[in-house]
């Protein structure tokens, strides 16, 4: 109104005319863009990759935004003080990035030595991949965590994906068991014996407390991987729920059945679909069912989405509060 022009006009001389604007609105709508395909239904109609290199288009965002605060943003113009320290926490932010994200995996990587020594075929579509290397105690890494995976063969160098150890760590050997979800895990049972390994982690909090409870793991098809190495290291008395639409589904079966056996632990298989199961297999009442003093237990749950979802609100509604239940969801 002030310059007796049109919106379009004005648009166009803010976005030519006023310093580094037409860079901050381009990184404006990067951000916007990165925004709209985290949204749930964009994620489940894109392959991961897709989804993981749009992200990267953040740093470019980020970078494209920077010159125009300076030259149109009030608190800066006439502030020498403001812009040393936004430029400082800026540069601080992008040398934690670097070394986190660039020089920390590659000094493991030169200082563990990380490669394949084996894939194995767990089940129909799924397979278990052996990595070994040098002083990986040093790791720290945990029952539970994760860890980034970038396998230097041609076609996967390029992208790195989280994968769960799915036994406990050991001094020379770490394993993670994949399930053919896309071109990544696919191309993963065909790895062979010393392909490299950058490795970035180990990552997370689903690891075990030391409470002194009793402890529940609930597991839905792959999403028993993790779960798989806490069976195996948790003291004291533990109880497994292994929830599968099918025996095709169930992972490492003679190997939860020995871990069982050899600690006195107790398994639960429920096979099946409802309508075959006759009801809800992980409703509260069933739960209780099957695991005496349930509201006393540390519960760790891991599977898909909406299985996770479901047993959460399960076993609150059985009685467990929340600051007990601990889960993991296998979706990005």
């Amino acid at each position: 109104m002030q310059a007796h022009t049109s919106v379009t006009s004005e648009t166009a001389t803010l976005l030519t005319q006023y310093p580094d604007v037409l860079m901050a609105t381009v990184g404006g709508f990067l951000l916007l863009g990165v925004g709209l395909v985290s949204m749930r239904a964009a994620r489940q109609r894109m392959r991961y990759e897709t989804w993981y290199y749009l992200h990267l288009y953040t740093y470019l965002a980020i970078a494209l935004a920077f010159s125009h605060q300076f030259a149109v943003g009030q608190a800066f113009i006439s502030n020498l003080a403001a812009r040393f320290w936004w430029s400082a926490m800026y540069l601080t932010v992008a040398v934690l990035v670097l070394w986190y994200r660039v020089a920390v995996p590659l000094r493991a990587f030169a200082r563990h030595e990380f490669k394949v020594i084996g894939v194995k075929a767990e089940g129909p579509g799924v397979i278990s991949v052996y990595i070994g290397g040098s002083h990986l105690d040093e790791l720290a890494a945990e029952p539970g965590q994760f860890f980034r995976w970038r396998f230097l063969t041609r076609s996967l160098w390029w992208s790195s994906h989280p994968y769960s150890l799915s036994a406990a760590p050991g001094s020379d050997v770490l394993r993670i068991t994949v399930k053919d979800l896309g071109d990544h895990s696919q191309a993963l049972s065909r790895l062979r014996p010393g392909t490299r390994v950058i490795a970035e982690g180990p990552y997370g909090a689903f690891t075990a407390g030391r409470t002194g409870r009793g402890v529940l793991l609930l597991a839905g098809g792959v999403g028993i991987t993790p779960l798989r190495a806490m069976f195996a290291t948790l003291p004291g008395a533990v109880t497994l729920i292994y929830r599968a639409s099918s025996e095709q589904e169930i992972v490492f079966r003679d190997e939860l059945d020995a871990i069982a056996a050899a600690r006195g632990a107790t398994v639960y298989y429920l096979v099946g679909t409802r309508a075959e199961i006759g009801g809800d297999p992980l409703s509260p009442r069933m739960l209780r069912s099957l695991v005496p003093a349930l509201d006393q237990q540390e519960v760790y749950v891991c599977g898909p989405s909406g299985m996770t979802s479901a047993a959460v609100e399960a076993l609150h509604a059985a009685g467990v509060p929340r600051r007990q239940i601990h889960f993991e969801s296998f979706e990005f």
